[in-house]
């Protein structure tokens, strides 16, 4: 048996008697080693989510073939399921302004191996990180501006989509990205666009945060990860990060903690995704460790 080499399955449907017996027994009957099973049923929404890895049987199923003999399983149980092979990365386009604390940690985070990701091109409005996209080896491009702001996002956003489109892109990360995206580009990208912000939301939202922290005396500060909706700075939380501050912090030393805390939360949030961990559940997420 080969450990090495392993699939995904990841499933939601209504919560009810039989669910993991159901799966363990599907597979056994392939011949299939499970290597790892986290499951969770939220009684308040009456949903289970379940996440299984597992070797590849000798029989060299493809994932598309194991979800065809799984069919049958999963139409009885209402399932949403998904066989995956893990080693193939997501696909991803990261958005970015003129802070590089975000950019640079995720770059070489996935240069290390640690994140399951592709950066096909990282996109901006300012032409400030070409230098550290090109250190990393990755595709940077500068998105493009017209004579009114009106028309400058007009012409950013189209840009965007022809990146996501023609790139065969899977996930959106906005790194620090100073612009808000449309309605309709948030729910294009519904459940696949990750966001950082630098508090523990909803707290201190705009400009200069870290100041509006400083002002307010606060003894813990915070970054959180999440997607993006249409609803501003309030899509589904996957990661938050939290540091212990005293009155002898400046705005400096905060911006300094909070930095690293948002590289921590956001690589956080980009490692769950890529490993297939994180299950929409209303407002809310379930990140299954």
């Amino acid at each position: 048996m080969n450990i090495t080499d392993r699939y995904l399955l990841r499933i939601t449907c209504p919560g009810r008697t039989g669910l993991v017996a159901a799966i363990t027994g599907f597979l056994a009957d392939q011949d299939c080693f499970i290597t790892e099973l986290s499951q969770f049923d939220d009684i308040q929404t009456g949903q289970f989510f379940c996440r299984a890895e597992f070797c590849k049987p000798e029989s060299g199923l493809t994932p598309e073939e194991f979800s065809y003999r799984f069919s049958t399983i999963g139409e009885r149980f209402e399932m949403d399921w998904k066989f995956i092979d893990p080693l193939v990365p997501h696909r991803t386009l990261i958005l970015v302004s003129k802070f590089d604390h975000c950019l640079n940690d995720l770059l070489y985070r996935k240069q290390t191996g640690e994140l399951n990701i592709d950066v096909t091109t990282v996109a901006s409005n300012h032409p400030d990180l070409e230098p550290l996209a090109r250190f990393h080896q990755v595709p940077f491009e500068v998105l493009p501006a017209r004579r009114s702001k009106l028309a400058t996002k007009a012409a950013q956003e189209e840009r965007i989509c022809d990146l996501i489109e023609g790139q065969g892109v899977d996930l959106v990360v906005l790194a620090r990205y100073m612009q808000v995206l449309s309605n309709e580009l948030c729910q294009n990208l519904a459940g696949r666009c990750i966001n950082i912000h630098h508090s523990f939301l909803p707290s201190f939202k705009g400009a200069r945060p870290y100041h509006q922290a400083y002002e307010r005396g606060v003894k813990a500060i915070g970054a959180t990860a999440h997607y993006v909706t249409i609803d501003l700075d309030e899509g589904p939380i996957i990661d938050q990060e939290v540091a212990r501050v005293d009155h002898t912090y400046g705005p400096d030393q905060l911006l300094a903690t909070g930095r690293n805390m948002e590289n921590y939360a956001l690589s956080r949030a980009v490692k769950a995704h890529s490993e297939h961990r994180v299950f929409l559940n209303g407002h809310k997420t379930v990140v299954l460790k």
